[in-house]
């Protein structure tokens, strides 16, 4: 369960980054969406950290080390 919340935070932020730049080839600066949209993406990065943050402090996620 785990797993699968942290695989949908990450599409939902690739989404917002492809939208990103799809406003910024088709608006060419002419409106906000490629501002908006990447600022989802940080907003949508930064909590994802946060929710890792605060699960590893609980225990609920139980961090190891890479090969171990």
């Amino acid at each position: 369960m785990k797993i699968l919340f942290v695989a949908a935070f990450l599409s939902v932020i690739v989404y917002n980054l492809g939208a990103g730049l799809y406003y910024m080839l088709v608006d060419k600066g002419a409106s906000k969406r490629t501002v908006n949209a990447l600022t989802r993406r940080i907003g949508f990065s930064i909590a994802l950290i946060a929710l890792v943050v605060v699960g590893i402090a609980t225990g609920v996620v139980q961090p190891h080390g890479v090969g171990v």
